[in-house]
């Protein structure tokens, strides 16, 4: 989320919230792919994070970033958070503990988003490197405490550091040491949304396993192959997990109204005011009775900042957001958005993904969402294991970009960049299998060779 919107014309009634979802649907012609990542800076000198403040510090970093594209700083206050192309390009943007996140542009074909990533990892070690910054692609921080790690001047993340601990253990560690990859796809109707929705909830847990890549939590192993993934279980369950609801009769733009109204709201922002009404309703402010903010009327960005508060495994907005990846190396980031434009954007990868999945109860989809985190690849469901299931999804996924045949200058399809997650696949090795090996072998129960070994 690169930034929160500001737009106060007035929501009048249900109605007009189910009509902003349907604002999203959009022909296969203007089908985009938005890939966004998240990575942790630290000092290269000695691994520490990086405050906000001072000469070699993040607002420095985003300065320098600003000075080199030319964007336009994101402002809260006297502080800049963020950057955003006003060509409609991408945004950069501040997580809580200073994890520097590129949102990037709806773009066509996955050649252009991966030298989209590139570009922007050059552009952020010319301007870093002076400063004796880097970046690190690990889907939890390895070292730092939470204490140890700095706190970005926010106002929303201000107000949900106070109620996060109300709501779960986790909540804080999501914020602070966390980083995850994403891609963004579109849809063309409601029907669509629903499809592609049911398919990228229940294979979810799948593409956790492909990218896991968080097995250290300050300096030792955790237990887990995706902690990152482990602490969303545990975070805030009203607003975050498999969303059952998807997968009832009748699901749709409507039904997904009538439950974004009973996630517990976090703020309502009023030119820029963060109003803390954190626990309360947004169907009181609909009817213009919340109590935190007596007589204020829901507006148009209310609703959309309310969605971006929302963290099921796949969110909707005006287009899918598939939420269930840790960050890792470049190549990683681009086969994220490869593995999911492959199925979503072919028909028949969409209608074979789904048949994997579409006899799966509820329960059995939990259990595997609960299993994988620690398991990785040899999580089961019914007869099968996750290797075994991802290794089929992908090759669905390459089939479906094999048949969009988009073809890069040098004449190649879209199909090479989920040759890493085959890499993966073939061993039945996570990437967090790899780093444990490297842990209890020549790192010699270190884990500082991380910094080097995953850094941008």
């Amino acid at each position: 989320m690169a930034r929160d919107t500001v737009d106060l014309t007035p929501i009048e009634g249900r109605d007009a919230l189910i009509g902003w979802f349907e604002q999203g649907c959009k022909p296969a012609s203007q089908f985009r792919i938005g890939t966004e990542h998240e990575k942790f800076p630290f000092y290269a000198a000695d691994h520490s994070p990086v405050p906000y403040e001072g000469k070699r510090g993040i607002r420095a970093l985003l300065e320098g970033m600003q000075g080199l594209l030319g964007w336009e700083p994101i402002m809260e206050g006297d502080h800049p958070i963020g950057l955003f192309d006003v060509t409609g390009g991408g945004a950069i943007s501040l997580e809580p503990g200073g994890q520097f996140e590129l949102s990037g542009a709806p773009l066509e074909t996955l050649h252009e988003t991966d030298s989209e990533t590139a570009a922007h990892l050059a552009q952020v070690k010319e301007v870093a490197d002076p400063l004796g910054i880097r970046f690190l692609g690990l889907g939890m921080s390895p070292v730092w405490t939470r204490a140890e790690t700095p706190v970005m001047p926010k106002a929303r993340y201000t107000i949900m550091r106070a109620y996060m601990p109300k709501v779960g253990a986790y909540g804080l560690d999501m914020m602070f040491r966390t980083s995850t990859v994403q891609v963004n796809l579109d849809f063309a109707s409601e029907a669509d949304m629903v499809r592609k929705l049911r398919v990228s909830l229940a294979l979810q847990p799948v593409a956790t396993a492909l990218f896991a890549n968080s097995p250290f939590t300050e300096g030792k192993p955790n237990g887990f192959r995706s902690m990152r993934s482990e602490i969303w279980r545990d975070t805030d369950n009203a607003r975050a997990g498999m969303l059952p609801i998807a997968f009832e009769d009748g699901f749709g733009f409507e039904a997904y109204v009538d439950y974004a109204l009973d996630v517990p709201m976090y703020f309502v922002k009023r030119g820029d005011t963060y109003h803390d009404v954190s626990g309360q309703s947004f169907r009181d402010l609909l009817e213009r009775k919340l109590p935190g903010l007596p007589g204020a009327f829901a507006a148009t960005s209310d609703w959309a900042n309310h969605l971006s508060t929302i963290f099921p495994e796949v969110r909707l907005k005006r287009y899918l957001e598939m939420r269930g990846a840790d960050v890792g190396p470049r190549p990683m980031i681009t086969a994220l958005s490869a593995l999911w434009t492959g199925i979503f954007y072919d028909t028949a990868s969409l209608d074979a993904a789904w048949d994997l999945a579409k006899s799966w109860t509820a329960a059995e989809r939990q259990q595997l969402r609960d299993d994988v985190p620690k398991q990785g690849f040899t999580a089961r469901i019914r007869d099968r294991s996750v290797q075994d299931l991802a290794r089929e999804m992908l090759a669905i996924s390459r089939a479906g970009l094999a048949r969009r045949h988009r073809l890069d200058a040098q004449g190649r399809d879209e199909t090479r960049f989920l040759d890493p997650l085959d890499a993966l696949t073939l061993r039945g090795k996570t990437q967090a299998d790899d780093l444990l090996a490297l842990f209890h072998g020549e790192w010699r129960g270190s884990v500082k060779p991380v910094f080097e070994a995953l850094a941008y």
